[in-house]
Order: structure tokens, then C-alpha cells, then sequence
């Protein structure tokens, strides 16, 4: 997916905006002189892989298109305290109507970037790829996920409408997997879509069950120990893929992975990560 250029990354920004400046910064408009050109620059306070860049120049045109910003790190290149990740130049006023929404998200996603990079990394030598989840800060789903991505995992499904995830909740109501999997098979059918089917199993019983339907693309193994998802690995063979899911984290994730499954999943790249720390600051000298 093109993140930079999604009618989403525009969404988010206006609505962003709107939310801070709202009918105007006050502040920046009554102590700064009209007419000025000034500089600012990205300070980076942590070490981590660097996300949003790309973002915040979308940002500083939407604010103010007189903006120019020179780039000296990229989107997924690692950082360290002292650098700077760019410099922009213009009307110190539209400037700082900018700072807050620019650091913000390059913070939130230079955090799951980095997350995601460290999983990447535990997982050198082995076939398994990292999985996000729909567990985000709603409204900017969009911008973690992208985040995701530099960081080197995976994007699942970006909402309810994009893929047939049967779940637990899903099978009990339903009464069965292969009711479940019957059940979604006809929607499909009857609305003419092309979507797959994906279902989580609990035990082998009901990897058996989803193997069975012959309809399912992926099997999550959920809440499985790494010795029960080698044997349902084992059980799936090639008629589907696995993917391993349930309170994954940076720890137990290789574990997981040598079962063999082709992905993990992991709501801690979202839900619960960490900021990096970084400023945007005056240039005042000469």
C-alpha cells in the first residue's frame, strides 16, 4: 500500500489539524512578527528505527505549502541520541502550527517502528514474519500500521471489511467451526465477494474441524504452547498457512516462530509501545 499518498493519510491530517489549531494559534500569530523566515530542526532524543518522516512533510504542506524541508534520515534507518532527522525552513509561525501534529505521530510511529524492528530481529534465521493487529489507537489505525511496515513486519487486515477472520466469539455463536465456515462461505456467495477466510482454533480438535471445511486460507493457532503448535504446524502441513497469536511478546516470540508457523501476530506492536523522544528546535544562528 502507498501510505504517503492514501486518501487516509489526508484524513488524519485535516482532522489533526483541525483538532490543534482549531480557529488559529494565538500564540504563534500575536508573538511573531509577519514576514520572517526561520529555521527549525528534528532532534532526535532516543535510539530507535526513525518513522513519519515522510508524514511530516505531508504535514508541514498541508499547513503552510511555502514550507521547505530537507531530509537527512529516512523513514526505517536507525538513530541515536544528537541526530537530526531534517530541517525546515519558512514562516516560523505556520512552523509551530505544524510542530505538535509532526512530532506526535513521528514519535507514536518511530515507537512501533522500532518495536517492530526488535521482533524482526529476534526472528533472523527463521521463515516466520511479524503481524500487526486491529488492537490500535483508533482513528489513526492507518499511521501504526504504516508505522508496521517501516519497521519490517506485516500488515493483517485493516478492518472488519477486508478480510472473513472467524474467531472464538464467531464459532460459539455460531455453534461450530464448520458452521461458521459454511455460514461465511454463503455471504460471500450471495454478495459477491472475493474474500478469504481465515479461522482461530483453540486446540488440534478444532484445527482438524477448520482443516476439514477445505475453505480456510489460515489457521490461527491461539493461546498454543510452542510444543501444541508444532504438532498442529505439523497437522496443517501445506493446506494452509499458520500464523500464532495470544500475548506474544519480544520474549516468547522466537519460541513461537520455531514451531514453524509462517506468521506471528502481536497486539504489543500497537497497544502498548513505548515513544521515541524527539524535539523540533530553532535554528537561531546565523
Amino acid at each position: 500500500m502507498d501510505f504517503l499518498n492514501h486518501p487516509e493519510t489526508e484524513r488524519i491530517i485535516q482532522a489533526a489539524l483541525t483538532e490543534d489549531i482549531g480557529p488559529g494559534d494565538h500564540t504563534s500569530r500575536s508573538t511573531i512578527p509577519a514576514g520572517q523566515v526561520a529555521r527549525a530542526r528534528c532532534l532526535i532524543k532516543d535510539e530507535g528505527i526513525l518513522a513519519g518522516v515522510a508524514l511530516a512533510g505531508r504535514i508541514f504542506a498541508a499547513v503552510d505549502p511555502g514550507l521547505r524541508m530537507t531530509v537527512f534520515i529516512h523513514d526505517g534507518s536507525p538513530v541515536r541520541p544528537g541526530d537530526v532527522a531534517f530541517e525546515v525552513k519558512g514562516d516560523p509561525r505556520t512552523i509551530l502550527e505544524a510542530e505538535r501534529l509532526v512530532l506526535n505521530s513521528m514519535q507514536r510511529m518511530s515507537g512501533i517502528a522500532t518495536a517492530t524492528r526488535a521482533v524482526v530481529d529476534s526472528l533472523t534465521g527463521l521463515k516466520t514474519r511479524v503481524l500487526d493487529t486491529r488492537k490500535t489507537t483508533p482513528l489513526i489505525r492507518h499511521l501504526e500500521k504504516w508505522a508496521v511496515q517501516i519497521g519490517g513486519g506485516v500488515n493483517h487486515r485493516f478492518g472488519l471489511y477486508d478480510l472473513i477472520l472467524i474467531k472464538d466469539n464467531h464459532i460459539d455463536y455460531a455453534g461450530s467451526i464448520t458452521a461458521a465456515v459454511a455460514a461465511a462461505r454463503a455471504y460471500l456467495d450471495q454478495k459477491g465477494l472475493d474474500l478469504q477466510i481465515e479461522v482461530e482454533t483453540r486446540n488440534l480438535d478444532e484445527v482438524r474441524e477448520a482443516l476439514a471445511t477445505g475453505q480456510v486460507f489460515r489457521i490461527l493457532l491461539d493461546n498454543m504452547s510452542p510444543a501444541l503448535m508444532r504438532e498442529a504446524v505439523a497437522l496443517i502441513g501445506d493446506q494452509a498457512e499458520t500464523e500464532a497469536s495470544g500475548g506474544i511478546t519480544l520474549e516468547t516470540v522466537r519460541a513461537a516462530a520455531e514451531a514453524g508457523v509462517d506468521y506471528v501476530s502481536m497486539g504489543a506492536l500497537t497497544h502498548s509501545v513505548r515513544s521515541l523522544d524527539i524535539s523540533l528546535k530553532a535554528v537561531t544562528d546565523a
